[in-house]
């Protein structure tokens, strides 16, 4: 057991998996002898050379559309976009080839590859390094969608996204990349995917988050606690397929939630769970399914105090908290 933050986390399990998986390669932008923006790849271009550490030019289409190659003739890629903001020129790879390989050859191909991208704000990165682009890909068919929170949880979750037969985007948070630690198991060990994690018990309402959001939420539900308000609080952890039956469980226990996420509130992933809370656990409601995200502007703005005004942070969710409770 070793304590490691979640960039390590990454950079161990990807450098574990390529030394035994010779088909693994890696491709994006400067992962190569620099090891990449935020030394995810450091030390691998030595010991793996070029033609497994593979320096891209700076286009996102052909790192996917290579990468895509790559799976369906026997490889197995880890794709990097550098930023997720830019991960839209290949949204057509993405989601019209990769996600749809599978279904369209009816099974006679599939398409076992991971894209690894940095997402979120709070980092001073401005309109074009701090998106979150969830949602975007939580609504494709074929494709999973992961989003770690915690060292043990992106070491298992990317050994469980390497061993899937279809594609993976591994959504990391790029401001908990070195702020959060904590110990991670020298043995090899797999977090499913589908299934979420209660991180804390409680009695009042149910909150469901993930990502930088888990820990801001998990802040909020301790200052509250101080105040007689008991939250259980969800990691998500994947993002699709949904762990409905943690969910459900939970709201038929609380009868209270809130959801929080980063992204842009209108049409985020907070709407899909809360759709499906309605649909199927309406009768355990005590209080209307509250949303708590990012405004509906067009991306975190640079100016610290206009980002502090787009972040949800502790104090604004434990305000969102106090409201839900009093109902």
């Amino acid at each position: 057991m070793a304590v490691k933050t979640i960039i390590e986390a990454i950079h161990d399990t990807m450098l574990e998996e390529m030394r035994r998986d010779p088909t693994i390669v890696i491709t994006g932008e400067d992962i190569g002898k620099r090891g990449g923006v935020f030394r995810a790849t450091q030390g691998f271009y030595e010991e793996f050379g070029p033609m497994r550490v593979i320096d891209s030019p700076l286009s996102e289409l052909s790192i996917i559309g290579i990468g895509i190659g790559m799976a369906i003739n026997g490889l197995h890629p880890i794709c990097e976009i550098q930023f997720a903001d830019f991960i839209f020129p290949a949204f057509n790879q993405i989601a019209n080839e990769a996600a749809r390989i599978r279904y369209r050859s009816n099974g006679a191909y599939t398409c076992p590859m991971v894209i690894r991208a940095p997402y979120g704000g709070g980092i001073g990165g401005g309109l074009y390094h701090s998106q979150s682009v969830e949602a975007f890909f939580a609504h494709v068919p074929g494709l999973y969608v992961l989003a770690p929170s915690t060292p043990y949880d992106a070491k298992g979750l990317l050994r469980a996204a390497l061993r899937a037969p279809d594609p993976v985007l591994f959504l990391e948070h790029k401001k908990i990349y070195r702020l959060v630690k904590g110990e991670v198991p020298a043995e090899d060990y797999i977090v499913p995917i589908g299934k979420a994690n209660i991180v804390r018990e409680g009695e009042d309402m149910t909150l469901i988050a993930y990502g930088l959001m888990l820990h801001e939420s998990l802040k909020a539900a301790e200052i509250v606690s101080r105040e007689g308000i008991s939250v259980e609080i969800i990691d998500l952890r994947s993002l699709r397929p949904l762990d409905k039956e943690t969910i459900l469980h939970s709201v038929e226990k609380t009868s209270k939630v809130l959801i929080v996420h980063e992204d842009n509130l209108t049409g985020g992933l907070g709407a899909e769970i809360g759709a499906i809370i309605a649909a199927e656990g309406f009768e355990n409601l005590d209080a209307p399914i509250r949303r708590y995200a990012g405004p509906d502007i067009p991306a975190v703005p640079f100016s610290p105090p206009m980002q502090d005004f787009f972040m949800p942070n502790a104090a604004k969710i434990a305000d969102q908290i106090r409201d839900l409770a009093a109902y």
